[in-house]
């Protein structure tokens, strides 16, 4: 399973480089199912999710090439569709959840695509209505059995469409773009989610020869094309990584730099950082985070108890909602933290708890913090990551805690953050992986 034993209390030093964003790397890796010419990608990042899906493709007849550790190129010429329906495409996909983002692409170009229920981090509820409704508008059919949970959906050929999305979803409004590229007609998306993944893929789509315009806001019009050719396309860094080592570097009193950042598609995630106090500065496309032995979390006009609260973009990711929680256990002020999106996101606070910070968990989307100015340290403890973002945000309040922790179930961890250990290790982390 893998166990990850960490000494606190060690401030950090120097300069850290964002993998490549793992959100973008899913879809765009799906996508390259569109076209039967080479496709480039760079900045792949080498984790357990994206390596899987890597894995899954090359199981379908994708030719894959790695070309360096984080280049690769993809070439979908030959695909064998009867893989879909046998017990070892089941098994692999049914632990991914990226994995739902093949449906579309196949859907488009072969006209059929079967899915076992995805797996991924057990984090509430995650529906998938609005990847099948949006299908179904487009003239697909689906067959589903609750008794055998597995999707099977068929058309023989799609046409474009207006559909408002019940939610912004994010997987969803990637895999309803992948499928309306080669439909016949316009198809005009409503309640699109826009974050910079999407606004990635859409922008990778129109290198291939798709028609796509809107991109960057809720509101997508997508012209269908008959064929889709290669390209080249380099994936942002990860903006959830570089949030959690904007709370780390706070919380273990740490100097510290996030190189090459691309700053334009952060959004409000510096700001939010800044409203419980932690000061960073922009240099050039770096940010620069001095050490800072206290900060204090704002309140708003009123002088009420602050909100952090996830939204559609351009709101907060829910991802990072997990580390602002721990970062504001050791902040002067209390705050609130309410996680919509996911119900169960929330419920890792208990080994925070253990750990001293004081935390009341109102329900299953919201927690309210005291954070107690450091006055009263975190201390080591045993626990188990219980998903990608709970596992690092775990790990950082094991790196600022007193004493020594041992945090189970780590790759849970190394599914979202590459080779964690050793780059934190290099500005000074104690972290040992066994």
């Amino acid at each position: 399973m893998g166990t990850f034993i960490v000494k606190g209390g060690r401030s950090l030093k120097g300069e850290i480089t964002p993998q490549g964003s793992k959100n973008e790397a899913l879809q765009i890796i799906c996508a390259t199912l569109l076209t039967p010419e080479k496709i480039t990608i760079r900045n792949i990042p080498d984790i357990a999710d994206v390596n899987n899906l890597i894995g899954l493709l090359s199981c379908l007849g994708v030719t894959i090439t790695r070309e360096s550790e984080s280049v690769a190129s993809f070439k979908a010429k030959e695909i064998n569709l009867e893989y879909l329906q046998t017990s070892d495409f089941r098994t692999k996909s049914s632990g991914l959840r990226g994995s739902i983002m093949v449906v579309g692409p196949l859907l488009a170009r072969f006209g059929k695509a079967y899915m076992p229920k995805p797996g991924g981090d057990r984090i509430g509820r995650r529906r998938l209505d609005t990847h099948f409704i949006g299908f179904e508008k487009l003239g697909a059919r689906l067959d589903y059995e609750s008794s055998d949970p597995f999707f099977r959906i068929e058309a023989k050929s799609l046409a474009g469409t207006y559909m408002l999305l019940d939610e912004a979803s994010v997987t969803g409004t990637a895999n309803i773009i992948m499928a309306a590229v080669l439909a016949k007609g316009r198809t005009t998306i409503y309640n699109a989610a826009c974050e910079p993944y999407i606004q990635q893929l859409c922008r990778m789509l129109v290198s291939m020869g798709a028609k796509v315009s809107g991109i960057g806001s809720n509101l997508l019009f997508i012209d269908g094309v008959t064929e889709l050719k290669g390209c080249s396309h380099t994936i942002l860094p990860d903006m959830i990584e570089i949030g959690s080592f904007i709370g780390m570097a706070a919380m273990t009193e740490s100097e510290i730099t996030i190189k090459n950042v691309s700053w334009e598609n952060l959004g409000i995630i510096p700001d939010s950082f800044r409203r419980i106090g932690i000061r960073l500065e922009k240099a050039g496309d770096d940010i620069f985070i001095p050490r800072q032995e206290h900060y204090q979390i704002e309140t708003f006009i009123d002088g009420s108890i602050m909100v952090i609260a996830d939204a559609v973009w351009p709101g907060l990711t829910p991802d990072l909602l997990s580390v602002f929680l721990v970062v504001a256990t050791q902040a002067k002020g209390s705050v609130l933290i309410h996680q919509k999106m996911f119900e169960s996101r929330l419920f890792f606070v208990d080994k925070l708890i253990d750990m001293g910070a004081q935390i009341i968990l109102c329900d299953p989307h919201r927690a309210t913090v005291i954070g107690l100015d450091k006055a009263i340290k975190l201390r080591g403890t045993q626990m188990s990551s219980p998903d990608i973002r709970a596992g690092v945000a775990l790990l950082i309040a094991a790196m600022s805690a007193e004493g020594e922790s041992i945090i189970h179930n780590i790759q849970q961890i190394d599914r979202g953050y590459q080779n964690i250990d050793k780059r934190l290790n290099a500005l000074g982390a104690s972290i040992t992986r066994v």
